[in-house]
């Protein structure tokens, strides 16, 4: 499988899939700090937060993905650390990464569902920008199609010419993903506006798109996690979707004025 190198130095190489992961983090990070500086809240307090949990959501991605190919690890475990030739599972960053805030929110008796509402606007941005890194390494592709069809849609011809692998056209669906991620991160930019937006409904609005959009692209795929008969992500996403209306619904209880997302710093972030 061509993996898509960039720029071979000689002594290293540097591929496509690690160059989007890394424009992933640092767009994602900035617009995380663009509202942070917005809003006033300690800069400390999500530095710390953004830099371990980024380590340990890289982490987590990387050990889910090996969790659901063991039989191909297990032969081959030196290649566990190449992360570089992809296999990154988004839904194991996002699980390692909640655990993290989790830990840090509570260490500092700060405030989780505020800081998670911060964070899902630069981390679905991030997913959009992410998606990117799988198209050089011929991952996270669809169905068997034919270069007429993928023209027809009005895709460029790079990246119609891009899904042809082992002489095959596919489908397309980490443009699919991407596209529906950076949907709803316009979305949830425009809802962060809402004057009486409560705390806890970014988070929950977050999880409710990704999830909507990831289990329905995820079934056009041909190159899934599998748990027997089973897609995970389509599992977990359907899991998600639900912890995410709940978490929409409860964030609404009492009246309009109370626990707004745009509360003072004192109020929102405490240490």
């Amino acid at each position: 499988m061509n993996r898509g190198i960039a720029l071979d130095l000689g002594f290293i190489q540097i591929y496509w899939y690690s160059l989007f992961i890394m424009l992933a983090v640092l767009v994602g990070c900035g617009v995380i700090y663009r509202e942070i500086r917005r809003q006033k809240i300690n800069e400390d307090y999500f530095i710390n937060l953004l830099f371990y949990g980024i380590i340990f959501g890289l982490i987590g991605a990387r050990l889910y993905y090996v969790a659901f190919n063991w039989d191909y690890y297990v032969k081959y475990p030196i290649e566990i650390l190449e992360i570089w030739n992809g296999g990154l599972a988004i839904h194991g960053g996002i699980l390692a990464g909640f655990l993290w805030i989790l830990y840090y929110t509570h260490k500092y008796k700060a405030k989780t569902m505020k800081t998670l509402d911060i964070i899902a606007p630069g981390l679905l941005i991030g997913q959009a920008i992410g998606r990117w890194g799988n198209f050089f390494n011929h991952e996270a592709f669809g169905a068997v199609t034919t270069k007429e069809a993928l023209q027809g849609m009005g895709i460029p011809d790079a990246i119609v010419e891009g899904m042809n692998i082992d002489g095959f056209y596919r489908q397309p669906t980490f443009l699919y993903e991407s596209i529906w991620n950076l949907v709803g991160f316009i979305a949830i930019l425009m809802l962060r506006k809402y004057k009486y937006l409560k705390t806890g409904q970014l988070t929950g609005f977050y999880l409710m798109w990704y999830s909507l959009g990831r289990f329905f692209i995820e079934g056009m795929r041909t190159d899934s996690l599998m748990l027997g008969p089973l897609r995970v992500a389509q599992v977990v996403s359907v899991i998600l979707f639900v912890v995410g209306i709940l978490i929409f619904i409860f964030s609404k209880k009492g009246t309009r004025f109370d626990n707004l997302y745009k509360e003072s710093d004192e109020d929102a972030i405490r240490f």
